[in-house]
Protein backbone atom coordinates (compact mmCIF):
# COMPACT_ATOMS: atom_id res chain seq x y z
CA UNK A 1 0.00 0.00 0.00
CA UNK A 2 1.41 3.55 -0.77
CA UNK A 3 1.18 5.91 2.09
CA UNK A 4 0.94 9.60 1.34
CA UNK A 5 1.59 12.58 3.28
CA UNK A 6 0.35 16.32 3.04
CA UNK A 7 2.20 19.15 4.79
CA UNK A 8 2.23 22.88 3.78
CA UNK A 9 -1.42 23.79 4.88
CA UNK A 10 -2.20 26.60 7.04
CA UNK A 11 -4.30 30.26 7.78
CA UNK A 12 -3.47 33.33 4.71
CA UNK A 13 -4.95 36.37 3.81
CA UNK A 14 -7.14 36.70 0.46
CA UNK A 15 -4.07 37.28 -2.00
CA UNK A 16 -1.13 35.09 0.27
CA UNK A 17 0.17 32.20 -1.25
CA UNK A 18 0.85 28.48 0.61
CA UNK A 19 2.78 25.73 -1.22
CA UNK A 20 1.61 22.60 -0.07
CA UNK A 21 3.64 19.17 -0.62
CA UNK A 22 2.60 15.76 -0.92
CA UNK A 23 5.39 13.34 -0.37
CA UNK A 24 4.96 9.56 -1.48
CA UNK A 25 6.34 6.16 0.46
CA UNK A 26 6.48 4.52 -3.39
CA UNK A 27 10.19 3.86 -4.89
CA UNK A 28 10.13 1.91 -7.81
CA UNK A 29 9.65 3.71 -11.44
CA UNK A 30 6.29 3.15 -13.61
CA UNK A 31 3.29 5.10 -14.67
CA UNK A 32 1.60 6.91 -12.44
CA UNK A 33 -0.71 9.92 -11.94
CA UNK A 34 -0.86 12.40 -8.93
CA UNK A 35 -3.95 14.90 -8.32
CA UNK A 36 -4.59 17.71 -5.27
CA UNK A 37 -8.36 17.39 -4.45
CA UNK A 38 -9.96 19.23 -2.06
CA UNK A 39 -13.36 19.74 0.11
CA UNK A 40 -15.12 22.21 1.59
CA UNK A 41 -17.41 22.01 4.67
CA UNK A 42 -21.17 20.82 2.59
CA UNK A 43 -19.68 20.49 -0.46
CA UNK A 44 -18.12 17.53 -2.46
CA UNK A 45 -14.58 16.68 -3.16
CA UNK A 46 -13.89 18.53 -5.76
CA UNK A 47 -10.77 18.39 -8.50
CA UNK A 48 -7.70 20.51 -8.02
CA UNK A 49 -5.02 19.72 -9.99
CA UNK A 50 -2.64 16.36 -11.41
CA UNK A 51 -0.17 15.30 -12.78
CA UNK A 52 1.30 12.26 -14.82
CA UNK A 53 4.89 10.78 -14.47
CA UNK A 54 4.71 11.42 -18.52
CA UNK A 55 4.23 15.32 -17.18
CA UNK A 56 0.67 15.60 -18.76
CA UNK A 57 -1.09 18.16 -16.28
CA UNK A 58 -4.44 19.12 -15.58
CA UNK A 59 -5.72 22.39 -13.35
CA UNK A 60 -9.60 22.99 -12.43
CA UNK A 61 -10.74 25.81 -14.38
CA UNK A 62 -11.09 27.66 -10.62
CA UNK A 63 -7.41 27.71 -10.53
CA UNK A 64 -6.08 28.20 -13.94
CA UNK A 65 -3.34 30.82 -13.46
CA UNK A 66 -3.52 31.08 -9.75
CA UNK A 67 -2.38 27.34 -8.76
CA UNK A 68 0.56 25.33 -10.40
CA UNK A 69 0.70 21.49 -9.89
CA UNK A 70 4.64 20.27 -10.36
CA UNK A 71 7.05 17.59 -9.19
CA UNK A 72 7.18 13.77 -9.98
CA UNK A 73 4.50 11.98 -10.21
CA UNK A 74 6.28 8.35 -9.10
CA UNK A 75 7.58 10.05 -5.92
CA UNK A 76 6.58 13.92 -4.62
CA UNK A 77 4.31 16.47 -5.46
CA UNK A 78 4.23 20.29 -5.15
CA UNK A 79 0.75 22.63 -5.32
CA UNK A 80 2.38 26.25 -5.39
CA UNK A 81 -0.85 28.46 -4.46
CA UNK A 82 -1.11 32.04 -5.42
CA UNK A 83 -3.91 34.41 -5.30
CA UNK A 84 -5.64 33.03 -2.46
CA UNK A 85 -9.66 34.02 -2.15
CA UNK A 86 -11.62 32.48 0.70
CA UNK A 87 -13.35 30.13 -1.73
CA UNK A 88 -10.32 28.13 -1.56
CA UNK A 89 -10.58 27.60 1.84
CA UNK A 90 -10.87 23.43 2.10
CA UNK A 91 -9.30 20.24 3.29
CA UNK A 92 -7.06 19.14 0.50
CA UNK A 93 -5.97 15.91 0.03
CA UNK A 94 -3.33 13.79 -2.37
CA UNK A 95 -4.37 11.06 -4.44
CA UNK A 96 -2.33 8.65 -6.42
CA UNK A 97 -3.58 5.80 -8.85
CA UNK A 98 -2.42 1.82 -8.85
CA UNK A 99 0.06 2.10 -11.41
CA UNK A 100 0.75 0.69 -14.41
CA UNK A 101 -1.11 2.90 -17.16
CA UNK A 102 -1.66 6.33 -18.06
CA UNK A 103 -4.30 7.83 -16.26
CA UNK A 104 -6.76 9.61 -19.28
CA UNK A 105 -9.31 11.33 -16.99
CA UNK A 106 -7.10 12.75 -14.23
CA UNK A 107 -10.11 14.87 -12.87
CA UNK A 108 -12.53 11.83 -11.85
CA UNK A 109 -11.53 10.98 -8.10
CA UNK A 110 -12.21 7.34 -9.50
CA UNK A 111 -8.99 7.15 -11.28
CA UNK A 112 -6.89 7.06 -7.74
CA UNK A 113 -6.93 4.24 -5.33
CA UNK A 114 -4.84 5.95 -2.50
CA UNK A 115 -5.68 9.37 -0.63
CA UNK A 116 -3.44 11.05 1.86
CA UNK A 117 -5.23 12.51 5.56
CA UNK A 118 -5.66 16.23 4.38
CA UNK A 119 -3.91 18.84 5.05
CA UNK A 120 -5.88 22.57 6.03
CA UNK A 121 -6.20 25.46 3.87
CA UNK A 122 -7.67 28.86 5.36
CA UNK A 123 -8.04 31.95 3.22
CA UNK A 124 -9.46 35.00 5.40
CA UNK A 125 -10.89 38.22 3.94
Amino acid sequence: QVQLTESGGGLVQTGGSLRLSCATSRRSAGRYAMAWFRQAPGKDREFVAAIRSDGVKNHADSVKGRFIISGDARNTIYLQMDNLKPDDTAVYYCATDRGGTIVSSLPTRSAYAYWGQGTQVTVSS
